[in-house]
Order: structure tokens, then sequence, then C-alpha cells
């Protein structure tokens, strides 16, 4: 006889209390992964999440999720290095299968100056722990023998930077999966409740305005993303920011034929298949500042033509969907994480460009451990605020792939 089971709710439904420790703004893998760490990690639990849309609606789930940690800065290099350890225990720690798989990923070359800028952030990364090394064309056809290694393309593959841990992930799982974990330690989780305000006195943020009401809280979290300037100034904040939408389309699906992650800078192009068999293929971000989220006919051509040059015989693919999610960029092309100088009590994890998604488990555990004990960690000081008031740049674009 069949046994019936009922079904539970991931994350429970909650009214709005009159206060929280902690309110955060934004329930994309950055927030959740921050109320995850402050529940599991400090024991603070009195934390609300709160969200304008569904859970991961924003560019949590309009990723092309990518995992990698061969970047070229010293302070870059370990930061994401740590997040690619997290995410690889991150299933068993959330009892929830992430479907990472951790397939290589290879930055291709096709000039001599590629190469040179390949072999630098190589050796960066080889000092400081990662693995990663330049290949060339006979390690690069047995990796990946369906690319076309032939000097007929208009730019020939002369070289790649092979990085083994590189991989890709299933990004709603991972947005699930710290819901999942949130709710069941107590953080109240309150999607469809939109920030309108933060009320500021005496220099401190005090209180969160919703379209549900208005809460007090001790901390206030941004981790927005693509209205993350917009977010800040609610408190007042202002942030060296400007967004640009990064398009993506997925094709119909194949038999498994590409099991590694191919980006190539040169041509504006990134491409990986699924588990289902889907082409994933990426462009470089919108030459025009912008907050919409449609796919463009001209990137779609761009898409397809690049793609077609390192594999000729997908011409006659179809493309089942094209989507946008929009890219916060920093003068430096690095992250914003840490607290406001504007505002007390104010944090931010904003300022993510294309890294976002690839960063979520190091930016959030770490940004807890700040709120928590009021101490920076060692790996996010570099990503302080503070950096534009001093000059303190990182210079991460040399890293950017395809958004350069």
């Amino acid at each position: 006889m069949m046994q019936l089971f009922r079904k539970q709710r991931m994350w429970r439904a909650h009214e709005l209390k009159p206060s929280y420790d902690v309110a955060i703004i934004g329930a994309g893998v950055h927030g959740l992964g921050i109320a995850y760490y402050l529940a599991s990690r400090h024991g603070i639990r009195n934390v609300a999440v709160l969200e304008r849309g569904y859970l991961g609606c924003g560019n949590s789930g309009r990723n092309t999720a990518i995992i990698r940690s061969n970047y070229r800065t010293p302070e870059g290099i370990p930061f994401y290095e740590e997040s690619v350890r997290l995410y690889e225990r991150l299933s068993r720690e959330l009892e929830w299968n992430l479907l990472f798989s951790q397939c290589g990923h290879l930055t291709l070359a096709h000039t001599d100056s590629a190469i040179a800028g390949l072999r630098v952030r190589a050796e960066n990364n080889q000092v400081l722990g990662v693995d990663s090394r330049v290949i060339y064309p006979p390690e690069i056809r047995k990796l990946v023998p369906t690319m076309d290694m032939s000097d007929r393309p208009r730019l020939p593959v002369l070289a790649a930077l092979y990085h083994p841990p590189g991989g890709i992930i299933r990004h709603d799982a991972v947005v699930w999966g710290y819901a999942r974990a949130c709710d069941r330690m107590g953080v109240e989780i309150h999607p469809h409740t939109e920030v309108t305000g933060v009320r500021v006195a005496r220099g401190k943020a005090e209180s969160v305005i919703t379209t549900r009401g208005e809460i007090a809280a001790g901390t206030v979290v941004n981790a927005t993303a693509g209205w993350a300037s917009m977010v800040a100034k609610l408190a007042g904040v202002t942030l060296p920011i400007v967004s640009h939408p990064l398009q993506a389309c997925v094709t119909e699906p194949l038999k498994p034929f590409l099991d590694k992650v191919i980006v190539s800078a040169s041509l504006h192009v990134y491409v990986n298949q699924t588990d289902k068999g889907e082409l994933v293929i990426g462009a470089e971000i919108d030459p025009y500042q912008s907050y919409s989220l449609k796919g463009t006919l001209p990137t779609l051509e761009q898409m397809a033509s690049y793609t077609l040059e390192l594999f000729p015989q997908l011409s006659g693919l179809r493309v089942l969907r094209q989507w946008a999610g929009i890219c916060d960029m920093t003068p430096d092309y690095a992250p914003i994480i840490g607290v406001s100088r504007e505002v007390e009590n104010y944090y931010v994890d904003v300022g993510w460009g294309t890294y976002g998604f690839k960063a979520a488990p190091a930016a959030a555990k770490l940004l807890a451990e700040l709120i928590a004990t009021r101490k920076t960690p060692k790996l996010i000081e570099a990503f302080s605020p503070a950096r534009f008031y001093g000059g303190q740049l990182v210079g991460e674009k040399a890293a950017a792939a395809v958004s350069s």
C-alpha cells in the first residue's frame, strides 16, 4: 500500500515582527548566505531577510553558475579560493545536493599578449596555492576534442589557462539550500516585501521601511545586486557603482560533448554544457548603462557567431531562451564588502560585477563574522568601502574574462 507523506514547505511564511537584530535586504545567495552564517556560526538568529520578489529572483537566478578562483590579484585569489573551498563542502553542510561539478575551467588565449597575461595569472595563482597553469594546443585538444583547434578560425586558440577545480553549480539549488537551512534555525525569510526606505537617526541606521510596515533593526545589510546603488541611497549612502546588463542564452539539449567551461575574453564569449545537455552561452556586458533585463538580437547574434568560431559544428543548434542580469561594476572591478563610512550599523555586500555568485559563500561567511565580532576578517580588508577614500583600489579587471 502506497504511503502518503505530507509535503513540508522549505521555508515558512511569517508576519513581520516589530524588531530584529539584523535586517538583510536581498534574498539571493549573498543575503541568505549572510543570514545562514550569522545563525550557524555566531548564534544570531533574530534575523529578517527581506526580498521584494521571490527568492533568487535577481542575479542569483540570472547568472551562468560558473565557479572558479583563478583570479589575478593577491587580494582576489585567496578570497575566491576560500569561496571554492566552501562550495566544495556546502552540499554536505546544508544537507542539500547543489550539483557542484568541478569539471575544469579553460580561459583561452588567441594572441601573444593574451598568453603573457595568462602566464602572469598562472604564476600568481600557483604562488598563492591555486591549481592553475598555462597549457598549449596538444593538451587542449585532449581536454576539449570537440573544439576547433585548427588555424582556420579568425582567432585560432594558441594557449589556455587551465583551472581544474573550476566548474558549474545549480544556482537555484544554492538559493534553496541556504533558505532551507536558515528557516530550520529560526531565521525569517520575507519574500514579496520591498524595502522602500531606511530610517537614519544620529548617523545610525535604526529601522527599515517596507511595503508591509516598518521594523527596527540593530544592523542593516544591503546584499542586493543590480539595484545596489539605488538601495544604498535609501539610507543616504553613495556607492561608486555603474550598472550594465549582461546577457546569456540556453540552447536545446544535446548529447554530452563538452565537459569543461570554456571562456574567451578575445571573442567575448563563454560556453558550458549543463547536466541536461543544454549549452549555456554568455556574452560581454552591454556597452551601455541600463537596468534592462531583456535579451537583444544583436547580442544573441554575437554570442552565436563567437560560439561558432570555437564549435562550428553547432551551426544548426536552436536557442531556447535568452535573458539578462544586471552587473554592478565598481571602478576597480572588485566588490565592496564592509561597513559604510557614512552611516553606522549599515553594511554592504555589493558591487560584484560578474563575480557575485562564485563569491557568495566566502563573502557571506566573512561579512557575518564582521557583523558579529565588529572585526574585519583579513580576506575582505582590501574590499572595504574605505578603499575609495584612500585610493587603494584592487584592480581585478585583468581577470574579468568577458566583462572587460
